[in-house]
């Protein structure tokens, strides 16, 4: 099993000017005014109530933080074991926290927790790449962001829902932060920042219901326009096989290869039924920009290696390395994911390093503008 990376980034001064009337925590000195009024830090502790979920969830991963308060000391409460990538200063800075950000990202983490307040929020974002999966620890004095938990072990119960391999929704949610001088002189002044992508719980879209379930032909529709929406000029688009896949080739009113692989560009039909050969030709050879449209084999879970074996692992090293996961747009409905039982995805490419490097989380569209979390692994 490919092992799940866990960034933790905790603020140690988040929240120290609630409990002291300070209306928040933004700043050196405002954080230093808290501490000499007393204020005791609790972003530490919080975070690890959200890590406490990790063991009582028996869910293993490998996390990776920084020294003392930016996460190794939340991971010693909870009794995790914890690799430290960054050292910060005593006491830690905003720059601390853009600078562990940075270097969790590098590091290739599935998803990013991060704890603090909106302030922490405008950080991360201020570093993190936009497909970078995060979650915030609520742990500030202003939590107006919808980037948060609802509490700190609701953070965690959502790491081992992703870690059992439930299906878990993902979208962007905005980053909000509010005036503190305004607001310590009584006027609420709030700013969007941004957005972030954030796991939340699995909802289903009310339009593609009936009687509960998940209506097969909308659904298809809902994911052909999502990817479709998506699609930009003079790249190439390698349709996969498919059921699935098929509803976007029919949506743009093309021929398909049910059991076989077509190239579609500025949509338009390029080729049908190609080869491992010609897929490399011009994606290996030529570099020539391309995406991959791919679903799922039912009941059984791979996406590479069963039935699409001209998807080769020398095309799909070029892809990953020149647009990483980013390439790889997986297409499935709902029902077909939770026919895995929380099973991950599987890829048997017959390259171990590329198998690797596929492993970890991928987004998977389910529906337009639906996206959940699946698992990679390599059997």
């Amino acid at each position: 099993m490919t092992e799940f990376r866990l960034g933790l980034v905790v603020n140690p001064a988040a929240g120290l000017g609630g409990s002291v009337a300070l209306k928040g925590s933004d700043g050196a000195e405002t954080a230093a005014r808290a501490r000499e009024l007393g204020a005791e830090p609790k972003a530490s502790k919080r975070a690890a109530q959200a890590l406490k979920e990790l063991v009582n969830g028996k869910v293993d991963c490998r996390i990776f933080t920084g020294a003392n308060g930016l996460g190794e000391d939340s991971c010693a409460l909870a009794g995790v074991p914890c690799e430290v990538i960054f050292h910060g200063h005593e006491p830690s800075t905003a720059e601390d926290t853009k600078a562990l950000t940075q270097a969790l990202v590098e590091s290739g983490v599935d998803l990013l927790l991060f704890a603090g307040g909106d302030g922490t929020a405008r950080d991360v974002y201020a570093v993190v790449p936009s497909e970078q999966p995060v979650l915030g620890i609520p742990a500030g004095v202003k939590i107006h962001s919808g980037v948060y938990a609802v509490s700190p072990r609701a953070a965690g119960k959502v790491v081992v829902q992703i870690l059992r391999g439930h299906l878990t929704t993902v979208t962007h949610a905005d980053v909000m932060d509010i005036d503190e001088t305004a607001f310590r002189s009584g006027t609420v002044r709030a700013k969007r920042y941004g957005e972030m992508l954030v796991p939340e719980e699995l909802r289903y879209v009310q339009a593609v219901k009936m009687g509960g379930k998940e209506s097969d032909e909308l659904v298809l529709t809902d994911i052909a326009a999502d990817v479709i929406e998506r699609m930009e000029d003079d790249v190439l688009y390698i349709m996969g096989s498919g059921s699935t896949v098929a509803a976007v080739m029919d949506e743009l009113g093309l021929a398909n290869t049910l059991l076989g692989v077509d190239v579609i560009k500025n949509g338009e039909l390029v080729a049908s039924d190609v080869t491992a050969r010609q897929l490399e030709q011009w994606v290996v050879t030529e570099q020539q920009p391309a995406r991959l449209v791919v679903t799922v084999i039912g009941g059984q879970g791979h996406i590479f290696g069963r039935g699409n074996q001209q998807l080769s692992a020398a095309l799909l090293a070029q892809l990953l390395q020149a647009e990483g996961k980013e390439a790889i747009w997986v297409v499935a409905t709902k029902a077909k994911l939770q026919q895995l039982n929380g099973k991950p995805l599987l890829v048997d490419t017959g390259d171990a390093e590329v198998d690797e490097q596929l492993g970890g989380l991928i987004r998977v569209t389910t529906g337009y503008h639906d996206e959940v979390f699946m698992q990679i692994d390599a059997p």
